[in-house]
C-alpha cells in the first residue's frame, strides 16, 4: 500500500479536526488537548537535540570542502536567505494591516486563551536551551573542520542518525494527530473561520513573494552576465516543477545541475555549488516562515518592529543548514527559534507548521530555482565569465 504523503495527512487532519470539533463534547476536546500538550512538551525536549544533531555535522561536512568557492557560495546563500526574510518582513508589515483588516480586535486575540485545557501535563525540560544548542553546534561544527581525524564527526553523524529516527518514527507520524487536536480545539472554541481566512490571504501573498524573489535574483544574475534574466529563469523551470512535485531539494539536484549547466555555468562551478546550495540555501522557505510568523503575531495583536524580527531572520539563515535533513523541512528546524526568540506558544507553533506544510512544495521549488541564479552569480564572481555570453541575446518565450 502506498504511503500517504505528509502534506495529505496534514490536510486530512485539519479537515477532520474542524469537523469533529463542531460535534464532539468538551470531554473529548479535553482528551485531544491532553495529547497535544504532551506532544508539544516532547517536541520542546527534542528540538535542541535536532539542532545539535543536524547543524553540527552539517557545518562540518560543508567545511570539509573548504576553500574560496565554499566561502563565496555559502556567503551568497546566507545573503540571499537574509534578504528574502527582510523582504518578507517588509511586505508583511506593510500589507497585513490592509489585507487582514476585516478581522476585528476580538477575533485577532491570542487563539490560546479560549481553548480547552489539558487534563494533565508532564514536564519534559530540555537538557539545553535552543540558543545554547545553536552556539554549541556552531562551535563543534567549525571545530570539526579545523582538527585532524574523523572520530568526532563519525560520532556526531551517528547521533544525527538517531535523531533522524526519532523524527521519522515518532514526531512525523504523530504530527498530524497533534495538528488534528489543535484544530479540533480551535473549532470547538469557534476560532477556525478567522484562522483560515487569515491564512488564505497570507498564502496568496507568500506565492507572490516567491515569484518576486525569483525575478529579482535572476535579474541580478542576468545583469552580471548581460543575459536576459527571463530566458535564464525559463531555462530553470524544469527544476522548479520537479521540486514542486518531489518537495525535496536533494531529489531535484540532478535536474538543477543539468539546467544550470545549460544556461552556461562552468561545469566545475555547477558541480560544486548546486549540491552545496541544496543544503544551505532556503530563501523561499525563509520567506514563508517569516510571513507566517508575522501573520500569527498579528493575529494575537502582538506589535513587532524590524529590530524585533531581524535577529530572528539572521539566526534563521544559520538554522536553515539543518532544514534539508529534517523531515517536515525548514519549519521543524525553526521551531526552536520561534519559541525562544519570538515567544511562540504551542498553539502558535502548530498554526505555523500547518500553514508552512500547506505550501512546502512552493517554498522548495523557489529554493531550488534560486540555486540556479546563485550558481550563475558565483560563476561570475569566481573568475571567468564562461559561456553566458552565448545566451545574452536570447529572448523569453
Amino acid at each position: 500500500m502506498k504511503k500517504v504523503p505528509l502534506l495529505a495527512r496534514i490536510i486530512i487532519a485539519i479537515i477532520l479536526g474542524i469537523v469533529i470539533g463542531l460535534v464532539v463534547p468538551e470531554g473529548a476536546i479535553e482528551l485531544f488537548a491532553t495529547f497535544t500538550g504532551l506532544f508539544d512538551n516532547f517536541l520542546g525536549f527534542v528540538i535542541p537535540l535536532i539542532i545539535i544533531g543536524f547543524i553540527a555535522p552539517g557545518i562540518a561536512s560543508i567545511g570539509k570542502g573548504a576553500g574560496k568557492m565554499l566561502g563565496l557560495t555559502a556567503g551568497l546563500a546566507y545573503l540571499s536567505t537574509v534578504l528574502a526574510g527582510v523582504a518578507a518582513y517588509l511586505a508583511a508589515s506593510n500589507l497585513y494591516p490592509a489585507i487582514l483588516n476585516t478581522q476585528d480586535s476580538s477575533e485577532m486575540s491570542n487563539p490560546e486563551e479560549s481553548l480547552v485545557e489539558a487534563s494533565f501535563t508532564v514536564e519534559m525540560t530540555p537538557m539545553i536551551d535552543v540558543m545554547a544548542a545553536l552556539i554549541f553546534s556552531f562551535i563543534i561544527g567549525v571545530g570539526m573542520t579545523a582538527v585532524k581525524g574523523n572520530t568526532l564527526y563519525k560520532t556526531m553523524d551517528e547521533f544525527r542518525s538517531i535523531i533522524y529516527k526519532v523524527i521519522e518514527k515518532i514526531i512525523i507520524p504523530l504530527l498530524p494527530f497533534h495538528i488534528f487536536g489543535i484544530f479540533a480545539n480551535m473549532s470547538y472554541a469557534g476560532q477556525v473561520a478567522t484562522i483560515l481566512s487569515v491564512f488564505a490571504k497570507v498564502f496568496v501573498m507568500i506565492i507572490i513573494l516567491h515569484l518576486i524573489y525569483l525575478v529579482s535574483v535572476y535579474g541580478v544574475a542576468g545583469a552580471m552576465h548581460r543575459a536576459n534574466p527571463f530566458y535564464l529563469l525559463k531555462k530553470m523551470t524544469p527544476a522548479y516543477f520537479t521540486a514542486l512535485g518531489t518537495q525535496s531539494s536533494a531529489a531535484t539536484i540532478p535536474v538543477t545541475l543539468k539546467h544550470t549547466k545549460q544556461i552556461g555555468v562552468r561545469e566545475r562551478v555547477a558541480d560544486f555549488a548546486v549540491p552545496l546550495l541544496a543544503n544551505v540555501h532556503l530563501a523561499g522557505s525563509t520567506v514563508t516562515i517569516t510571513s507566517c510568523a508575522m501573520a500569527v503575531m498579528y493575529m494575537q495583536g502582538q506589535a513587532t518592529s524590524f529590530m524585533d524580527v531581524f535577529p530572528f531572520i539572521l539566526m534563521l539563515g544559520v538554522t536553515m543548514v539543518a532544514a534539508p535533513g529534517v523531515p517536515g523541512g525548514a519549519v521543524m528546524a525553526a521551531v526552536g527559534l520561534l519559541e525562544s526568540m519570538l515567544g511562540f506558544s504551542s498553539v502558535m507553533v502548530s498554526l505555523m507548521i500547518a500553514l508552512y506544510l500547506a505550501q512546502d512544495s512552493f517554498g522548495t521549488a523557489t529554493n531550488v530555482t534560486g540555486d540556479g541564479a546563485l550558481t550563475t552569480i558565483a560563476n561570475r564572481l569566481a573568475g571567468k565569465k564562461a559561456n553566458l555570453d552565448t545566451v545574452q541575446k536570447k529572448k523569453f518565450g
